[in-house]
Order: C-alpha cells, then sequence, then structure tokens
C-alpha cells in the first residue's frame, strides 16, 4: 500500500473527476502551503545546526549549476520537439528546471517512512534548484526577444517570491536556533506534518482534475514531454547524486527534485514576465500530469533504482 496521504491526493482527484462539490477554502490552502514551506525550511536548518557549511559549498554550487543548465537544455528541445512558441518554450522549460515544492514535501515524507540516511543540507536541494531555473529562463526568453532590461526586477520577483522567503527563513531560523532553541513549536509543526501534507495533496488532487477536464488532444506533443521527462530527469539526478556521494535519501530527494515540475513559484513569475506565453500549457503538463505521475508512480520507482544501485 503506498503511503496515507497518497490517498489523500487520489480522493482529491477523484472528487475532482466526479464533479463533486467538495474544495479546500483558499484560506485553509493557503495556510497549510505556508505551514508546509515553513515546516520543511525549519526541518532543514535543524539539521544543518551545527554543521560547517564550507566543506558542501562545492556541492551546493554543483546543484545549483544543474538548475541553470537544465532549463537551457529544455529550450530547444520543446522548441523543435514540442513545436512549442519562443515564449511557451521558455515558460515550459522554467517550470520543468524548476522544482515542485509538493513533491518536495511528498518525497521526504517517504524518505523518512523508510528510514532513509540523508544528509542535512539536503532541505537546500529545493531553494537551490528552483530559483536559478526561472532566472535564467526569464533572462534567456528576454535576449532571445531583444530585451535586456528588467533583470534585477525578475530576480528580485524571483528572491521575495513566497516559497522562497518561507524556506530560506525556515531554514536560517532552523540553522540559528536548532532542536533546543525551537523545541516549544516543533511538536506541533513537525508532530503535525503529515496531516497538512495530507490536506495539502487533497487540494492538489482536486486542482489536478481541473486542469485535466478535459484533456487538450491537440497538445499531444506537450502531454507526452510531461510524461516521459521525469524519467528522464529522474535519473540525472541520480547520476549526480551518485556523483557527489550522497546517501540514499538525498539521492531519493534529488532524484524526484529533478523529475518535477513547478506549479507554485514558476507560474506566477512566468505570468509576471511573459504575459504572451499561455500559463494553462505549462499548469496542465506540470501539476496535471508531471506531479501526479510523480507522486503515485515515479517516486516508488525512483526508490526502487536508488535502492538496487546503492545496496
Amino acid at each position: 500500500m503506498p503511503d496515507v496521504v497518497i490517498a489523500f491526493f487520489a480522493l482529491g482527484l477523484l472528487a475532482g473527476l466526479v464533479k463533486s462539490d467538495l474544495k479546500v477554502p483558499l484560506p485553509i490552502y493557503e495556510t497549510l502551503s505556508i505551514l508546509l514551506m515553513l515546516t520543511l525550511g525549519l526541518k532543514g536548518g535543524m539539521a544543518l545546526h551545527g554543521v560547517p557549511l564550507m566543506p558542501i559549498l562545492p556541492e551546493l554550487g554543483l546543484i545549483a549549476a544543474t538548475g541553470v543548465a537544465l532549463p537551457l537544455l529544455l529550450y530547444p528541445l520543446l522548441r523543435k520537439l514540442v513545436r512549442l512558441s519562443s515564449a511557451n518554450a521558455a515558460s515550459v522549460a522554467a517550470h520543468y528546471g524548476s522544482v515542485s515544492a509538493g513533491t518536495f514535501a511528498v518525497v521526504m515524507a517517504l524518505a523518512m517512512q523508510h528510514n532513509l540516511p540523508m544528509q542535512p543540507q539536503t532541505t537546500l536541494y529545493l531553494v537551490l534548484l528552483e530559483l536559478p531555473a526561472i532566472v535564467t529562463m526569464l533572462w534567456l526568453y528576454r535576449y532571445v526577444n531583444g530585451s535586456k532590461a528588467g533583470s534585477l526586477a525578475i530576480l528580485h520577483e524571483a528572491l521575495t517570491s513566497r516559497g522562497v522567503l518561507l524556506l530560506g527563513g525556515g531554514l536560517l531560523i532552523g540553522w540559528l536556533y536548532g532542536p533546543e532553541g525551537l523545541s516549544a513549536i516543533t511538536p506541533v509543526l513537525m508532530g503535525g506534518f503529515s496531516t497538512l501534507l495530507a490536506l495539502f495533496l487533497l487540494e492538489m488532487g482536486l486542482c489536478t482534475a481541473k486542469v485535466c477536464s478535459p484533456l487538450p488532444v491537440k497538445q499531444w506533443r506537450l502531454m507526452l514531454f510531461a510524461l516521459l521527462a521525469p524519467f528522464v530527469l529522474a535519473w540525472l539526478g541520480i547520476g549526480l547524486g551518485l556523483l557527489l556521494g550522497l546517501s540514499s535519501g538525498s539521492i531519493l530527494v534529488l532524484a524526484a527534485l529533478m523529475a518535477s515540475a513547478s506549479y507554485i513559484a514558476a507560474p506566477a513569475a512566468i505570468r509576471a514576465a511573459i504575459p504572451q506565453a499561455d500559463i494553462g500549457l505549462a499548469l496542465l503538463a506540470a501539476l496535471g500530469l508531471t506531479f501526479p505521475l510523480n507522486v503515485l508512480i515515479g517516486l516508488p520507482l525512483y526508490l526502487s533504482w536508488i535502492t538496487a544501485l546503492t545496496g
């Protein structure tokens, strides 16, 4: 049986497909996402408390460089094979070069469920992969279209987005205060993590059904990309994790992040910076197909691959 939180995603998906009146009120969804991001940041910060940072800087630098390179590789593929316009190719490349916070929450829960060892800096992977891809593609799109203005504004928007601030702020607080300093609030946040995740995934199931109903068959190339890309990208993450000598849990998280696509930070940034892009196409691929594929099938499969490789 899959983890119980996945059942909540399936419930939301089913409810949406049968046109149920079930809905998670927007204020509750906003609260859930805030608490999830903050809790994940605090977890990573507490794990980093007392850990020397200098020895891990090369590892973090390589992962950040991957966040820059990946969308640059995806852009020409989306232009030539998927046959998207320049604006839509930049949009989808930014979404797939960036990462899914929801997938990150699920894979962290999966790694903890299986007691997989993880490096203390694993939580940093989310921020290191999310920001570079979005900023890189926005810069590339402006360059291709003959405009180099607004770079600082793009960077400011990416760095001050809600997810980045909550993850980064939580990470900093956790790193400064450590488990003892946060002992007054950790029972509530850490103890209720699975409940928060289950309710969050219920809403994600409802959103997925909304995006996918009905399926735009004429976008079959993009849908095929959304179904095949995660498996290729997961192997890139596994290869990078093995190259860096990471533990099995950290490799799983890195593979899951590489295989995921952003549906929170990237849409907000792209909508503001590339108004010509059809955000619905990116959400169809990222949230409608890649996210459920990873949650329902991909993550257990990536775990089996990593277990076979690492023994």
